[in-house]
C-alpha cells in the first residue's frame, strides 16, 4: 500500500452490506477510454502511489496514454500475488533459502525473505507418462512420481512451513493454470491492511509463461521468470514501459466443424504475423459476449505463442456464470460484479457504447475459422486440416536422412537417447526395414515390427507414435474434451481401432474433467481406444511424454525415421516432446483421437477412411465428429456446481503419500552434501553490500552462433537427460542409475545439473559446426576443436576468457525459463548478440548479470560477415556506472587474418530498474542489498 492519495481516489464501496475499500479511477483525467488492461494498470498505481517510486506524474502519464507513442514511460506494477509450478518453483524455493542465509551474512534479518504477495505453487511438471493403455497408469505413474521426486517434495513442504502466505498444491491435483482459473484466481481480491477491507483487481505474475490463461478470467497476469517471481514475492515492483495495447475485435461464431483449438491457432498465425512481442493485446466488441469462459482462457493461454504480453478479456455476465459455476462465493461473485461496474471494467459493446482506443486494431470473424493443426515445429505455423497431408509430404524431406531414396535434401539426426519405461506396454522383437518409396512420390522406409503379442506390423515416416490430450491449453475446455470423448464413442462403436504403434495418453488439468467424463459416461470409450488417465499433469507438452515402446524406438532409431505427435497442447518444440520424435503437431481433443485412429500424419480426412464398421463401410471423420449442440447438452447434464466446491474443498492437504513424506523443519534449510535435486547455488557467493562496478568486455570468445526462433527449450532443455551428455555423466559420477536420472526440468534445484545441461537440447544447432546436432561447440583454446558446449565453457573459464552468444530473431521465446538465463551467466556468457528478444528472455538475461544487446536495425551476423570464430570486444558498457544506460556500445570482432568488424550494437535494458538490476549483478543482488538498507 502507497502512504500517498494525490488523486483523493480512496473511497468505499458497499455489497450486501459490507463495507469495502477502493481507489476510483473516475477522478483520473483520460482514464474513461482507455483499454481495460490499462485501467487495472492505473489503479495499481493509485493503490501504490509512495511519491518516490511511483508518483502523481506516473498515474497522470498511465491516464493520458498516447496510444499512438512508442513505449517510453516508465512505471512500477506491484502484482497482488505469484503462481508457480514445481519446475520453475522449486529454483525460486532454492533461492529464497539461499537468500535467507545470504541476508543474514550481510548483517540483515533473514526473516525479511517471506512473501508480502500471496504465493502459491502447483505441482504439475513431474509427472511422467511411463505406463499407458492401462487401467492402473494413474495410480502407478504417481508411485513412480513420488519415488523419483521424494527430495524435491520434502523440500517444497519444508517451504509450506518455513515462509509464510505460502501454499503448495501436491501432485496428482491438476495443471497449474488450469487450478489457477477453477479455484485459485481472485477476479477482485480482497487482502486486510491496516484494519481495512480493501477491494483491488486480481493480478498475478507467474513462473511459467501460461500464466497468461488466466486474462480469460479479466485477471491481468503474464508470465515471468523465477528470478522476477521471487523479487516479486518479497514486495519487489516490476518495471515495465506502459506498453502499446493491440485491440482484437471479436465478431460472428465458430462453426460447426472448427473448435476453440482452431479459433485459437487462427489467432496465434494472426497475431505472430502482425508483430505483439512487447504489447497487451486486449478482445473488444459485441462478439466477447459470445465467447464462452473456457474459450477466453484457451486464448488468453496461448498469448506467449504469439509472443503478446498479455491477452486478455474484460468481465462481463459470462464471467460471472463461470466463477458461480466452478464454487466461487455469492458474496465474491457478487463483489466482482459490483466492483468491474464501479471502475469501468464491465464490458461495454454496443452501438452506443464508447469504445476503448487502442494501439493497433485487428479482427477475426470467428465464422471463417477452419479445423487447424499447427506445426511441425512452431505453434505459430497453422495449417488447415484440408491442407495437412500436402503440407507434411512438403515438409518430411528436409527431416530425413540424405541418402533414402527419393528423400531429397535434409539433415540426418543423431539417434538419441530416450529415458527408460516402467511401462509393461512394451513390445519386443526384432525390426527389418523393406524397400525405399511407396510409389507416392514421398520418401518411405517400411520397417517390420513385431511386439510381446505376435503381432506384427509396419512403420514408417510420419507415424503417429504419440496421441496425447494434454495440457491446460485445451484440457480447462468442456466443450473440445467432451468432444473428443463422443468422437471415441462414435469410433468404437463403429468398431475401429487406434493403431498399435500409437502412445495414447489422457492427462486432464483438473479432477473436473475426470468427474464430468464419469457423469456422461465416456471413459469405457476413451479407455477402449487406449487413452487411459495417465496423470493430472503438464505431461507430453513440457516434454514428460515418457518413452516409446521399446522395440518402436528402436526401429525409428536404427532407421533414422522421421516420426510425429499429436497433443493437443501449446508447444512443439523442436527436440521438445520426445527424443524419438521429430515432427510434432498440435491439435484439438478430437483431432488427437483422430490422428490416433489414422495411425500417420500422412492422412487427408476429407478422402480417405479411417476404417470399415462391421458391415464393410468405409467410416470418415465427418461420420464420427459430434454435433456441437449434442456436445453442449451432455456437458450441461454432466457438470455441475458440486463438482468444483467437491475436488476443491482441501485442494492444498494431499492424499497420504504426501502427508506421508517427512519434512524438515526450521527457518533456514539444511542442505545435504550428497544431494542430486537441492543444492546450494552459487549466486550470492563473496556477495557484498558495496555494488562492483560493470565493465567492458575484452577477448571474449563465440560459445555459440545461432540461428531464428531459439527457443529457451534449445537453450535449457526440460526432457531426458542423454547417458553421454555432461549432465549425464554428473549425474553417473554421483551414484545416480541411468533409470533414475529423471528429466532436466526436475532437475532444476541442482545448478550443477543445469550449467551443463545449457545448451544441451539434442536439436540444437550451433553454427559453429557443420552439419553436428546437439550441445557441441569449438574450442578455441584447444584450436578450435570440436567438444561439449559445457567442456568448453570450463576451458575458457580456466583461461579467463568471456563468452558471448550471437543469435538470429526472437531469441529466447517459449518458455518462461529462468535457467535459461542463469546457465547462460554460470557459463561465463557475458553478452548476447541477437536480431531480436522475446521479452520474458531477455528480462532474465538481465536478471542474471548478462547485457543482451542487438544489432543494428536491418544487419545481423551474416550481413556483418561474422562467422564466430572472431575475438569480440566491447566498450560503451561502463556508461552504466554513471547512473545512465547508452543506447549503443561498440563492438569490435577480429578475425584470425587481423581484419576487423565493427558495429555499434543496441543496448536492451530498456528501464531504468533493469539498469539497476544489471548495476547489481543481477535482479536478485539487487533486492538482497534493498533489503538489508531498509
Amino acid at each position: 500500500m502507497g502512504s500517498v492519495d494525490s488523486f483523493k481516489a480512496k473511497g468505499t464501496l458497499e455489497v450486501q452490506g459490507r463495507q469495502y475499500e477502493i481507489y476510483r479511477l473516475a477522478g483520473i483525467e483520460g482514464q474513461e477510454n482507455l483499454p481495460y488492461s490499462l485501467k487495472v494498470l492505473l489503479e495499481n498505481l493509485l493503490r501504490t502511489e509512495d511519491g518516490a517510486n511511483i508518483t502523481a506524474d506516473h498515474i497522470r502519464a498511465l491516464g493520458g496514454w498516447d496510444e499512438n507513442a512508442q513505449p517510453d514511460t516508465e512505471i512500477q506494477f506491484t502484482p497482488g500475488r505469484v503462481i508457480m509450478q514445481d519446475f520453475t518453483g522449486v529454483p525460486c524455493v532454492v533461492d529464497l533459502a539461499t537468500m535467507r542465509e545470504a541476508v543474514a551474512g550481510l548483517g540483515g534479518d533473514a526473516a525479511r525473505i517471506n512473501p508480502l504477495a500471496p504465493a502459491e505453487l502447483v505441482i504439475d511438471h513431474s509427472v511422467i507418462i511411463d505406463v499407458f493403455g492401462r487401467s492402473d497408469a494413474f495410480e502407478r505413474n504417481v508411485e513412480i512420481e513420488y519415488e523419483r521426486n521424494r527430495e524435491r517434495y520434502q523440500f517444497l513442504r519444508w517451504g509450506q512451513t518455513a515462509f509464510d502466505d505460502f501454499k503448495v498444491v501436491p501432485p496428482g491435483t491438476g495443471i497449474v493454470h488450469q487450478v489457477n482459473i477453477e479455484h485459485l484466481a481472485r477476479t477482485v481480491m480482497v487482502r486486510e491492511i491496516d484494519g481495512e477491507q480493501v477491494a483491488y483487481p486480481d493480478t498475478c505474475v507467474g513462473t511459467d509463461s501460461h500464466t497468461t490463461m488466466v486474462n480469460g478470467l479479466g485477471v491481468l497476469g503474464w508470465g515471468v521468470g523465477g528470478i522476477e517471481a521471487e523479487a516479486a514475492m518479497l514486495g519487489q515492483p516490476v518495471s515495465m514501459l506502459i506498453p502499446r495495447v493491440v485491440g482484437f475485435k471479436l465478431s460472428g461464431s465458430i462453426p460447426t466443424a472448427a473448435t476453440a483449438t482452431d479459433v485459437v491457432l487462427t489467432i496465434t498465425e494472426m497475431l505472430r504475423k502482425h508483430g505483439v512481442v512487447g504489447k497487451f493485446v486486449e478482445f473488444y466488441g459485441e462478439g466477447v459476449a459470445q465467447v464462452p469462459l473456457a474459450n477466453r482462457a484457451t486464448i488468453g493461454n496461448m498469448s506467449p505463442e504469439f509472443g503478446s504480453t498479455c491477452a486478455i478479456f474484460p468481465i462481463d455476465d459470462v464471467t460471472l456464470d463461470y466463477l458461480r459455476l466452478t464454487g466461487r462465493s455469492d458474496e465474491s461473485v457478487a463483489l466482482v460484479e459490483a466492483y468491474a461496474k464501479e471502475q469501468g471494467l464491465w464490458l461495454t459493446a454496443g452501438p452506443d457504447q464508447p469504445e476503448a482506443r487502442y494501439s493497433e486494431y485487428l479482427e477475426l470473424d470467428l465464422s471463417t475459422v477452419v479445423p487447424s493443426i499447427a506445426g511441425p515445429k512452431r505453434p505459430q505455423d497453422r495449417i488447415a486440416l484440408t491442407d495437412a497431408k500436402s503440407s507434411f509430404r512438403k515438409v518430411l524431406p528436409t527431416y530425413v536422412a540424405h541418402d533414402e531414396g527419393d528423400a531429397g535434401t535434409g539433415s540426418s539426426f543423431p539417434a538419441s537417447d530416450p529415458a527408460p519405461t516402467d511401462s509393461t506396454n512394451e513390445v519386443n522383437g526384432g525390426s527389418k526395414p523393406s524397400d525405399s518409396g511407396d510409389g507416392s512420390g514421398r520418401p518411405s522406409k517400411k520397417v517390420t515390427v513385431t511386439d510381446s503379442t505376435g503381432r506384427s506390423f509396419e512403420i514408417d515416416h510420419g507415424i503417429v507414435s504419440i496421441a496425447s490430450i494434454t495440457s491446460c491449453t485445451n484440457t480447462s475446455n468442456p466443450s473440445v474434451m467432451m468432444a473428443a470423448a463422443m468422437l471415441a464413442k462414435n469410433a468404437v462403436e463403429r468398431g475401429l481401432s487406434v493403431a498399435p504403434w500409437v502412445k495414447t495418453s489422457m492427462a486432464p488439468g483438473s479432477k473436473v474433467v475426470t468427474g464430468y467424463y464419469d457423469k456422461a459416461g465416456m471413459w469405457p470409450y476413451l479407455e477402449k481406444l487406449g487413452f487411459h488417465l495417465v496423470g493430472y499433469g503438464c505431461t507430453t507438452c513440457i516434454g514428460n511424454s515418457g518413452p516409446l515402446n521399446d522395440e518402436i524406438s528402436q526401429a525409428i532409431n536404427d532407421n533414422d525415421l522421421a516420426v510425429t505427435s499429436v497433443l493437443s497442447g501449446n508447444r512443439n518444440f523442436e527436440g521438445r516432446i520426445n527424443p524419438d520424435v521429430k515432427m510434432n503437431y498440435l491439435a484439438s481433443p478430437p483431432l488427437v483421437i483422430a490422428y490416433a485412429l489414422a495411425g500417420t500424419m500422412d492422412f487427408d480426412f476429407e478422402t480417405e477412411a479411417l476404417g470399415q464398421d462391421e458391415d464393410g463401410k468405409d467410416v470418415f471423420l465427418r461420420d464420427l465428429w459430434p454435433a456441437p449442440a449434442d456436445v453442449e447438452a451432455t456437458i450441461a447434464r454432466s457438470i455441475d456446481q458440486q463438482m468444483f466446491t467437491d475436488d476443491y474443498a482441501d485442494v492444498f492437504a494431499g492424499d497420504e503419500r504426501w502427508q506421508s513424506l517427512p519434512t524438515p523443519e526450521g527457518a533456514t534449510f539444511d542442505w545435504a552434501d550428497d544431494s542430486t535435486y537441492v543444492r546450494k547455488p552459487p549466486y550470492f557467493d563473496g556477495m557484498t553490500m558495496e555494488t562492483t562496478p560493470v565493465t567492458d568486455i575484452d577477448g571474449a570468445r563465440v560459445l555459440a552462433k545461432l540461428g531464428d526462433s531459439v527457443t529457451t527449450d534449445h537453450i535449457s532443455p526440460a526432457g531426458a537427460i542423454k547417458a553421454d551428455s555432461p549432465a549425464g555423466r554428473y549425474l553417473a559420477e554421483h551414484g545416480i542409475e541411468r533409470k533414475d536420472f529423471n528429466s532436466y526440468g526436475s532437475r532444476r534445484g541442482n545448478h550443477e545439473v543445469m550449467i551443463r545441461g545449457t545448451f544441451a537440447n539434442i536439436r540444437l544447432k550451433n553454427q559453429l559446426l557443420d552439419g553436428v546436432e546437439g550441445g557441441f561447440t569449438r574450442d578455441f583454446t584447444k584450436d578450435g576443436e570440436q567438444t561439449s558446449i559445457y567442456d568448453a565453457a570450463q576451458s575458457y573459464a580456466a583461461a579467463g576468457t568471456p563468452l558471448v552468444i550471437l543469435s538470429g530473431k526472437e531469441y529466447g521465446s517459449g518458455s518462461s525459463r529462468d535457467w535459461a538465463a542463469k546457465g547462460t551467466s554460470l557459463l561465463g556468457v557475458r553478452a548476447v548478440i541477437a536480431e531480436s528478444y522475446e521479452r520474458i528472455h531477455r528480462s532474465n538475461l538481465i536478471g542474471m548479470g548478462v547485457i543482451p544487446l542487438q544489432y543494428p536495425e536491418g544487419e545481423n551476423a551474416e550481413s556483418l560477415g561474422l562467422e564466430g570464430t572472431e575475438t569480440f570486444s566491447i566498450s560503451g558498457i561502463t556508461a552504466l556506472n554513471e547512473g545512465t544506460t547508452p543506447r549503443t556500445v561498440h563492438v569490435t570482432a577480429v578475425r584470425t587474418s587481423g581484419e576487423s568488424v565493427e558495429f555499434d550494437a543496441v543496448v536492451r535494458i530498456d528501464t531504468p530498474g533493469e539498469a539497476d538490476y544489471y548495476r547489481n549483478g543481477g535482479i536478485l543482488q539487487y533486492v538482497l542489498r534493498s533489503l538489508v538498507n531498509s
